[in-house]
C-alpha cells in the first residue's frame, strides 16, 4: 500500500502494538476535553476516544454530555498527531450516509487521523428519553451490517446506490474522498456471535472488553478468549485472514491504578493476540500515574513487541 497518511505510516502498516485513552466527555467542558486529548498526544499515545451518548449512561441523566462527532471535529483541529475516534458510534443515532459525511469531514480536518468506530447502540433509556427508535438486538445488528456495507461503498466508489431493508441510497456521490486510502479504517465493537461475524466481514479493527455489568457486554457469556476463537472462525469461513484485523481491548481505570496494574493488563491480553490497548483515565484524573506509565512502561512494551 503506497499511501501514507499524516502520521507517516498508514493504519494498516503501523506499529505492532498501539496504546489509547478513552476519555468520555460526560461532565466536561470544551477546554478540559481538548486539554485531555492534547495531553494524550503529548504523552505519546497512539489513539484517543470519545463516547457516543446523549446522556451519562452510568450516572444522573442531568449530567452534561456533548455530542461526540461535533466534538471530534473540534479535537481534530486542535491536535496534530494522535489518531482520534468515537468508541463507538451508536448506529441508532445517525443515518449511515450522514455518518460517513461526518467521518470524511473529520478525516480532512485531522489530516487523515480518524478511525470510524461502529456499534449497534445499547443504552435503551437514552433512546426513550430522546425519542429515538430502539429496535430489537437482531435488527440493530442487521442495521449495522447495512451501515458497514454503505460505508465501504461510499469510501470506495464514486457513486453509491443501495437498497437495503433499512436504508436506501440513490446514486449518492462520494466527494470529497477520504484522505486515508483505501478508506477510513473501520473499528467494530463486537462481543456476541452475530456481531463477531459482522466484524470478521467488515472490520479493520475489532474492539471488545470483559463482561461488565451496566455496559454493552452485560450478560455476555463467552469470555474474551472464546470471542477471539469465534472471530477467527468467522474470518476463515469468509475466506479472510484473521491477521488482517487489529484487535483492540478496552479496560476500566483499574488497569491504570499503577505501572504494575497496567503491565499486568497488557501481559494478560497480549498473548491472546491483542494489538491495541485502551484504558479509561485513572480515578481522580491522576495524570501522574498516567505519565509514569507513558514514560516508563509503554516504551518498553513497544520495544518488546517490535
Amino acid at each position: 500500500m503506497e499511501h501514507r497518511d499524516g502520521l507517516g505510516d498508514s493504519f494498516w502498516d503501523g506499529p505492532a502494538v498501539r496504546f489509547g485513552l478513552f476519555m468520555t466527555q460526560v461532565n466536561k467542558d470544551w477546554p478540559r476535553i481538548v486539554e485531555q486529548f492534547r495531553m494524550a498526544e503529548e504523552l505519546g499515545y497512539d489513539h484517543a476516544w470519545l463516547a457516543d451518548h446523549l446522556l451519562d449512561p452510568h450516572g444522573s441523566p442531568d449530567n452534561r454530555c456533548m455530542e461526540a462527532w461535533s466534538l471530534l471535529a473540534g479535537i481534530a483541529a486542535n491536535t496534530s498527531r494522535i489518531r482520534i475516534g468515537v468508541l463507538v458510534t451508536s448506529n441508532t443515532f445517525r443515518h449511515p450516509s450522514l455518518l460517513l459525511k461526518q467521518a470524511v469531514t473529520v478525516d480532512h480536518i485531522s489530516g487523515g487521523r480518524v478511525i470510524l468506530g461502529l456499534g449497534t447502540g445499547w443504552h435503551e433509556d437514552e433512546h426513550r428519553r430522546f425519542g429515538l427508535e430502539f429496535p430489537s438486538p437482531g435488527e440493530r445488528v442487521e442495521r449495522l451490517r447495512e451501515t458497514a456495507t454503505i460505508a465501504r461503498s461510499l469510501m470506495g466508489q464514486q457513486r453509491t446506490t443501495f437498497h437495503g431493508r433499512y436504508y436506501r441510497l440513490e446514486d449518492a456521490p462520494a466527494e470529497p474522498r477520504p484522505l486515508q486510502q483505501p478508506r477510513i479504517p473501520i473499528l467494530i465493537a463486537a462481543h456476541r456471535p452475530r456481531m463477531l461475524r459482522t466484524a470478521a466481514e467488515f472490520a479493520d479493527m475489532w474492539d471488545t472488553f470483559p463482561t461488565l455489568e451496566g455496559t454493552a457486554t452485560e450478560n455476555v457469556t463467552p469470555d474474551v478468549a472464546e470471542r477471539i476463537r469465534q472471530l477467527d472462525t468467522y474470518c476463515l469461513e469468509l475466506g479472510r485472514d484473521p491477521a488482517e484485523i487489529r484487535r483492540s481491548l478496552w479496560a476500566t481505570e483499574d488497569a491504570v491504578r499503577s505501572e504494575e496494574t497496567f503491565r499486568n493488563f497488557y501481559e494478560t491480553y497480549r498473548p491472546l493476540g491483542f494489538t491495541d490497548f485502551t484504558t479509561t483515565l485513572p480515578r481522580g484524573d491522576d495524570f501522574g500515574v498516567l505519565k509514569r506509565i507513558a514514560s516508563d512502561v509503554i516504551p518498553a512494551l513497544r520495544t518488546a513487541a517490535s
